[in-house]
Parts: C-alpha cells; sequence; structure tokens
C-alpha cells in the first residue's frame, strides 16, 4: 500500500469481524515493531501474544473495553528499562517511552497494511494485567492491543487530525512565520 495510503487508512478500530487471524500475521506485525529504532539498538520491548479467551476476557475487564472480546488475539507490549538505565541514567525513561512509540507505530501500519484492525489501548489495571500474564514487576506495560478484522459496519478511516497552523514554530518557541535566512558561504 502506498505510504501516504496507509498512514491515513490507519485508525483506532473498536468492531471487529469475529473470524480467527493467524498467529504468524501477529509475529509479522511485532517483527515490524522490531525495526523501530531504540536507544544504543538496545532491545527493550518484550511481546506477549493472547490467544486465550479467558486470558482475554480478563484483560478486557481490566481495560473496561468490552470490544476487545471481539479479538482473537491481543499483543501486550512491555519493557524492560533495565539497560537502558545503565547506559543513560535519568534520560533513560523518556528514551524508553520514545522507542515504545515508535515500535507501536510500526505495529499499527502494518497491522493496517494487512488489512486488519486494532485499537492502542493505554487505560487499563496495571495490576489486573501484571496478574493475568504474570508480569514481573521491574516490567512496565506500555499498551495493550487487540487484533482482529475490522467488521463490515466501520469505516476504516482516522478521525480528523487537529491542524498545524498553532503548532508548528520556525527557530522559536511560538515564532509562526519562517524569515529566509542569510547563509555564509552558501550553506
Amino acid at each position: 500500500m502506498d505510504f501516504e495510503k496507509l498512514i491515513k487508512k490507519r485508525a483506532s478500530i473498536k468492531n471487529y469481524y469475529p473470524k480467527e487471524i493467524r498467529m504468524e500475521w501477529a509475529i509479522e506485525a511485532i517483527q515490524a515493531a522490531n525495526l523501530a529504532p531504540s536507544p544504543g539498538n538496545l532491545s527493550l520491548l518484550k511481546f506477549i501474544v493472547i490467544q486465550d479467551y479467558e486470558k482475554i476476557k480478563a484483560i478486557a475487564q481490566a481495560c473496561r473495553q468490552s470490544f476487545i472480546l471481539q479479538a482473537p488475539v491481543l499483543v501486550v507490549i512491555c519493557s524492560d528499562s533495565k539497560n537502558a538505565e545503565i547506559m543513560y541514567g535519568k534520560r533513560a525513561e523518556k528514551y524508553v517511552r520514545q522507542h515504545a512509540g515508535a515500535a507501536i507505530e510500526n505495529f499499527l501500519l502494518k497491522i493496517t497494511n494487512m488489512g486488519l484492525a486494532s485499537c492502542w489501548i493505554g487505560a487499563f489495571s496495571d495490576e489486573t494485567v501484571r496478574n493475568v500474564l504474570e508480569i514481573p514487576e521491574n516490567i512496565e506495560i506500555e499498551a495493550i492491543f487487540p487484533i482482529a478484522y475490522p467488521s463490515k459496519i466501520h469505516k476504516a478511516e482516522q478521525k480528523q487530525k487537529p491542524g498545524l497552523e498553532n503548532r508548528i514554530f520556525f527557530n522559536a518557541w511560538k515564532n509562526k512565520f519562517l524569515k529566509p535566512e542569510k547563509r555564509i558561504g552558501g550553506h
């Protein structure tokens, strides 16, 4: 799919068609996530793929999102910042969040490109999800993603995004005007 069409088609979809998906597709999306930039090329993210309906049900309750029950597969993305903290100290947390965001966007774009649907879920009971999936305390749960076919009633389109007119600045905060720069030496 053309890149411009792909990024415009990626949307948070909460209505799914009740059909099984192949496990390899979840793995392909995870492989795309793994290609995202990471601090120091560290492997900080972990992925839990869930097909067990009882666990999906418990996670749906932990998220207070009943639409999750329609998905045959969930992927929970977690991070382990231990190695980043050793390398980057106080900045590690920021770098891990940036890495997780980049990986998640790759993941969602791959899902969209495969004709599947998902929704980025960031609100959930950490304690419940941690208990259901036996995630250690030192591991951060970044987000949860149901993976499914989009239902036929859902039009797979993004909502209109806010314009950039009050959010893009040039050379300084709140400077909305781009002035031609005089460069010395032709640079």
